[in-house]
């Protein structure tokens, strides 16, 4: 399996240039890249492959002191991006979804640089981070670093640099655990509620951040085009976002290893979040959850912890009963479950999670089929 290790970067002043240098050369090669295919098909009718663009740029680098700066397999990096997008773009157009044509990148939209091998260009030594043309880099290392590194990505996030190591580690296997299984679902009321009937509150972090967030835009808006100004006010933009954005991983984080530790095994739901985010009143409070995010880091904590993780069908959660499986209809409005049938009173939440619970040990048992997970 697949681990990354996230730090934080302590840059001073040089080393700060050096880096913007680095990844605005980068987006620029990525520019010049999508600019050479587009090109190429519009006068020749031709398709660019990347090898036709590697020896392109080889050739740039003797004239372009910039590209000749870079480390060549990071550069490498920038143009098999490109590829990607490309090939997703093609995806989606015989799939007949909305294709969505690869853009030139602006100069807030491209954050990263990686370095596909490690040693080649990048490097730890003790404490720090050697990069090529930036030297020794302090670290913040809050924790070992596990596995293999594979690959080693420079991200800039608002204000902040980190580096982001992807290492290999070996399976864990899912041994049978004394620890009890538990079925979570998610909500708005609460960020979640668990088949035991426990409920973590939902922080709400963009809600809080909103008022400021809100008057950080406005300033944006004002400012002209172009403007020195109006990049500053981008900036205090994207250090309000940013801050919301580590604040909802580190919960989703404290959260996710506190259910791994407890629990055996961990049944979800499987949802469609993008279908639900096209509902135009609960599309804000669901991006505030971070749904997709807080289940990939309990799927990767539970890998790696040997926790079994179970994906389940979510329809009919809510309205069947989980004590006598009578359908038991009610809207989004009414939370409270109480059935007719065999008179079981409680939280739909809670109703809910004791179903999806029942679908995910029925999935480790029996056969599993539909839209059930097992990881």
């Amino acid at each position: 399996m697949r681990k990354a290790f996230k730090f934080r970067l302590f840059t001073n002043a040089n080393q700060e240039r050096e880096l913007d240098i680095a990844l605005e050369t980068h987006r620029r090669l990525y520019n010049a890249y999508l600019d050479l295919r587009e090109l190429a098909y519009s006068m020749y009718g031709v398709t660019l492959s990347y090898v036709d663009c590697s020896r392109w740029f080889r050739g740039q680098r003797a004239t372009n002191p910039f590209f000749a700066r870079i480390n060549f397999s990071s550069a490498q990096a920038t143009m098999r991006r490109l590829d990607r997008a490309f090939a997703a773009f093609y995806r989606r157009v015989k799939a007949g979804e909305k294709p969505g044509f690869p853009r030139f990148k602006g100069r807030d939209s491209f954050d990263s640089i990686e370095f596909p091998a490690y040693g080649d260009g990048i490097k730890r030594i003790g404490g720090k981070l050697r990069v090529t043309n930036v030297r020794l880099i302090k670290v913040k290392r809050h924790r070992p670093i596990e596995g293999k590194i594979k690959t080693v990505s420079l991200k800039r996030e608002a204000d902040r640099w980190y580096v982001v190591f992807s290492c290999d580690l070996d399976d864990v296997p899912i041994d049978p655990s004394r620890n009890p299984p538990v079925g979570i679902d998610i909500g708005l009321e609460s960020f979640y509620t668990t088949s035991d009937g426990e409920r973590e509150p939902n922080p709400r972090y963009q809600k809080t951040a909103l008022p400021a967030l809100r008057r950080a835009q406005r300033s944006l808006a004002r400012k002209r085009k172009g403007g020195k100004n109006r990049r500053k006010s981008r900036r205090k933009v994207a250090k309000i976002q940013a801050r919301v954005r580590r604040l909802r991983r580190e919960h989703h984080h404290q959260v996710a290893l506190k259910l791994v530790r407890r629990y055996g095994l961990v049944a979800v739901e499987s949802l469609n979040i993008r279908g639900m985010l096209k509902n135009d009143r609960l599309a804000r409070s669901i991006s505030d959850a971070g749904w997709s995010g807080f289940l990939e880091t309990l799927r990767t904590k539970a890998e790696s912890a040997g926790v079994a993780y179970v994906e389940v069908d979510p329809r009919g959660t809510s309205q069947q009963c989980s004590a006598c499986g009578g359908e038991v209809r009610k809207g989004l409005s009414v939370r409270r479950h109480d059935c007719p049938h065999c008179g079981l009173s409680l939280h739909r939440d809670e109703n809910a999670a004791k179903n999806i619970l029942a679908r995910g040990l029925l999935a480790r048992t029996g056969p599993v089929g539909g839209n059930v997970r097992v990881a």
